[in-house]
């Protein structure tokens, strides 16, 4: 969950509208070889969005290989077959096709749109291209040099700072700690054998999860899986075990000159399938969610304007959950901020929150849920995330139900036991005025 966590694609839209495809109608198709994808037919637009996710990602990098997986995934569409990076750049032009390729922690993420009637021959390119990349020596270098790159600015970057710091305090010796995109000196070492065993760790038939949406019918996505995927090999290496969490209450402070200081803070968080998270989400919400009426928002920017944004999120990958907020804050106003952090943290533990809190928010995720399913290309990406995180089908229909369903004797109850003031910690970059590290 880049770390991208799965929750984004349940992220809340902040505008509220009509309902957009509320009632998703989800079929579940088998491939003759046995592929498994979910699919919601449109023939109304000629083109299909495909979504293509392989669990694992970055996390299965070797320590002292870290950024391979990183590497492999951005050098995919540089060449394949007869086609170096350039030819295949305009084969997939001339189709009218695009492909992203992308990586997280948990995950190698294949995104594909193409026109019906160039269909056929924009699966066989990107059937090429997912397995068999060419990684050419030109190509790998001038990767490299763009890894490195981005590596050197966010080395200098106090929010990227401020999250390295966090996960490394946080997940101690697992994969979570350590930087998905890897480091100067383990980019610097990669070779082409250690990218094509990234590609064989993570592009396998064992961890493949699939959507499509638009101008497709069951029988031809069966088909389309098979080309696609029927050369890969059955098994990738095996997957991360569970995090640790060892985030204890406290304050680190990382010395940037500047003006202000990048604030994360954050606690244990909350696994998908607990029946406490849609309480917990609600909670998020209200504290610190999207919406400028949370009461972090309220109390730290409206009330004493101690920052322009703030905002907490549920965040939850694969093998470990976090309770996380963030903020920008003037060094001179940073005790302060984080003490009305606290206050609120303590206050939603013990007080809990109101009736009309509760309806109100109920009333805003629901009206803004169905919005999320606007388009082939974002329905595809919401389908992969609910299957690699284990919601039935027809979640989409039954969702808001489980978020009307919760009481506020629910929502109080999780939120004496989930907001811990005292298990804060804070990562502060910058310069703050009137604090010091406290391990």
């Amino acid at each position: 969950m880049s770390m991208i966590p799965f929750l984004s694609a349940f992220a809340v839209t902040l505008a509220l509208a009509a309902p957009v495809r509320a009632a998703v109608d989800i079929q579940e198709v088998t491939s003759p070889s046995g592929f498994k994808a979910w699919l919601v037919e449109d023939h109304g637009i000629p083109f299909t969005a495909l979504e293509v996710r392989f669990r694992g990602g970055t996390s299965v990098d070797p320590m002292n290989k870290r950024g391979a997986v990183n590497m492999m995934t951005a050098l995919i569409e540089e060449g394949t077959g007869e086609l170096d990076s350039v030819r295949f750049a305009e084969a997939r032009d001339s189709l009218a096709s695009s492909f992203l390729f992308s990586s997280d922690p948990d995950g190698v993420t294949v995104s594909a749109q193409f026109l019906t009637e160039k269909r056929d021959k924009a699966v066989d390119l990107l059937r090429q291209a997912i397995t068999a990349p060419r990684f050419d020596a030109d190509a790998i270098e001038r990767v490299r040099g763009q890894i490195l790159s981005n590596l050197r600015s966010s080395a200098k970057d106090p929010k990227d700072i401020a999250k390295r710091t966090f996960n490394a305090q946080a997940f101690g010796d697992h994969p979570y700690a350590t930087a998905p995109d890897g480091t100067e000196d383990s980019i610097k070492t990669l070779t082409r054998d250690d990218l094509l065993a990234a590609h064989k760790a993570t592009v396998a038939r064992d961890r493949i999860y699939v959507a499509a949406a638009g101008d497709i019918t069951p029988e031809e996505l069966g088909k389309m899986l098979d080309t696609l995927f029927g050369n890969l090999p059955e098994t990738g290496a095996p997957l991360p075990e569970r995090a640790p969490f060892n985030l204890t209450g406290g304050t680190t402070i990382i010395d940037y000159p500047g003006p202000q200081s990048m604030v994360i803070w954050g606690e244990q968080g909350i696994k998908r399938n607990d029946p406490d998270f849609f309480a917990a989400n609600i909670l998020n919400e209200i504290i610190g969610g999207s919406r400028f009426s949370a009461r972090l928002m309220t109390e730290v920017r409206e009330k004493r304007g101690l920052t322009y944004g703030i905002g907490t999120s549920l965040d939850t990958y694969d093998q470990a959950e976090v309770l996380r907020g963030r903020a920008n804050i003037p060094n001179i106003k940073v005790k302060e901020a984080i003490e009305v952090i606290k206050a609120e943290w303590e206050k939603l533990a013990t007080e809990g929150i109101t009736a009309e809190e509760l309806a109100a928010i109920k009333t805003y995720l629901t009206g803004a849920y169905p919005l999320q399913f606007d388009g082939n290309g974002p329905l595809a990406t919401i389908m992969v995330n609910m299957q690699m995180i284990g919601l039935p089908s027809n979640y989409p229909k039954v969702r808001n139900d489980m978020v009307n369903a919760v009481t506020l004797e629910d929502a109080n109850r999780v939120a004496a036991e989930m907001f811990r003031p005292e298990n804060l910690r804070f990562i502060i970059v910058g310069q703050p005025e009137g604090i010091k590290t406290n391990e």
